[in-house]
């Protein structure tokens, strides 16, 4: 079973931000990330599918008839879409706020309709709550896994899988065991990552030369709140690889309920903040140099969290460089949920109907490859105060929608995000690697600005 191409069954969509709150609350517009997975919409388009689709607060129904309009039948899929808003778009996280109302866990019982699946953003015990309440298996993994998903437990699995990685020391607890592991690692600087950090916002670079010089991800983060998370929550120590060029490609993999292991894509990450570790946007595939070793590196970890009994989709981050006779591919970490290349690769594969070659690391509608470049973080103050559908019909008239005959356009989400903070994101499909990214530049020019 993949949540991609369903073919009978309702997938009950839980976009809860189940994670680390401290961290969450620096993103802008966080709460509109739980739009990342309306491209699961597009799925509607079988016929013996049905979406379940919770949220915060209510959709704009623009942004639902945006994604309608890529569905051959919209009025059909309407009848087979329930949306269900708690209307309490503070209470964070969603799923925390909907265990503790029983008119909407009912109103949610009640929408259920046969072989279903809940389809968390992230897995935690406040999902594995629900799923039992409505006796709905879940498509992800069990916490009792999260492990193989933290900071150390990749660098675990990346181990047993023979896969390359920066040296380091894990579930490191402590002040003193922090010092240990910087006097025994190379280089002039370390960098220092909270287990379950996520986007690059729990990670600190150390000079080992002068420990007062330390450069945080997360704006407003000090020594002293650092390492009390790092008591509470544990971290990995590991040497700040200094080679330039650097890369930054990931991969995209699932597993399904059966036990099945795949690599779905593999992708370059564009990345930003303090210090270049804050996820931005991406494009598939990545770069023909390291495109193999990632894809081959990424399967072979898959096969060892199958085997393990890990189910659902997730992320592998790497780190590539120029080595002596090609490139190499060092593990970063495993982020065992979706992230933030699910819904580029969603869109990508669900309006061009293209699948991943394996050999080639391409995806393929028919004879012709399609490329993609997105971005969560195309913001700009002439947006702020527009509605989601003042922006996509301008968007028409600009020539930067989507074409369904070539299959190449744009998709976009966060569009929740526009009104309040002139934010949202899209993904660029084209026909080549330059297609995608002229047309892209020019989306952002045109919606964001120079």
């Amino acid at each position: 079973m993949s949540i991609f191409k369903p073919s009978e069954g309702t997938l009950v969509v839980v976009p809860s931000l189940s994670l680390p709150q401290d961290e969450l609350r620096r993103i802008t517009a966080a709460r509109s990330y739980e739009e990342r997975l309306l491209f699961l919409l597009l799925t509607l388009r079988e016929p013996g599918v049905k979406v379940i689709y919770l949220s915060s607060a209510p959709i704009d129904p623009d942004i639902i008839d945006y994604y309608f309009a890529f569905l051959p039948d919209p009025d059909d899929a309407a009848k087979r879409l329930t949306l269900i808003s708690l209307d309490d778009p503070w209470s964070q996280p969603l799923t925390q706020t909907l265990l503790s109302r029983p008119d909407a866990i009912e109103q949610l019982r009640s929408a259920i309709d046969g072989d279903s699946w809940l389809v968390p953003f992230v897995l935690s015990e406040l999902e594995e709550e629900l799923a039992s309440l409505l006796n709905v298996p879940i498509y992800g993994p069990a916490t009792s896994l999260a492990y193989y998903g933290s900071k150390s437990g990749s660098r675990e699995v990346g181990h047993e899988a023979g896969v390359p990685m920066a040296r380091g020391f894990s579930d490191v607890r402590s002040v003193v065991e922090i010092e240990e592991a910087i006097e025994a690692l190379p280089g002039e600087r370390v960098i220092v990552k909270l287990n379950d950090g996520y986007s690059g916002l729990g990670n600190a670079i150390v000079s080992k030369a002068d420990r007062s010089l330390i450069s945080f991800s997360a704006a407003g983060e000090t020594w002293s709140s650092f390492t009390t998370k790092i008591r509470g929550r544990g971290a990995v120590v590991e040497e700040f690889i200094e080679h330039r060029p650097l890369y930054y490609p990931s991969a995209l993999a699932q597993i399904t309920p059966g036990g099945e292991a795949q690599v779905l894509a593999t992708h370059d990450q564009v990345l930003g903040g303090a210090n270049n570790h804050v996820y931005q946007g991406c494009t598939f595939p990545a770069a023909p140099e390291y495109r193999a070793e990632v894809g081959a590196s990424a399967a072979r970890i898959a096969e060892i969290l199958a085997g393990r009994g890990v189910v659902g989709l997730f992320g592998m981050d790497f780190f590539a460089l120029k080595a002596d006779g090609g490139y190499a591919a060092l593990l970063c970490e495993i982020n065992l949920r979706i992230g933030g290349t699910t819904h580029p690769f969603g869109a990508a594969v669900l309006t061009t109907g293209a699948t991943y070659d394996l050999g080639t690391g391409l995806l393929m509608a028919g004879d012709q490859p399609k490329f993609y470049t997105a971005t969560d973080n195309c913001a700009s103050s002439c947006l702020r105060g527009r509605t989601p559908g003042e922006v996509m019909r301008a968007a028409g008239r600009m020539g930067v929608g989507f074409d369904a005959e070539r299959r190449t356009g744009n998709v976009f989400h966060l569009l929740g995000a526009v009104p309040e903070y002139g934010k949202l994101g899209f993904t660029t499909i084209g026909d080549s690697r330059e297609e995608a990214d002229e047309l892209h530049a020019l989306t952002r020019r045109l919606l964001c600005g120079p």
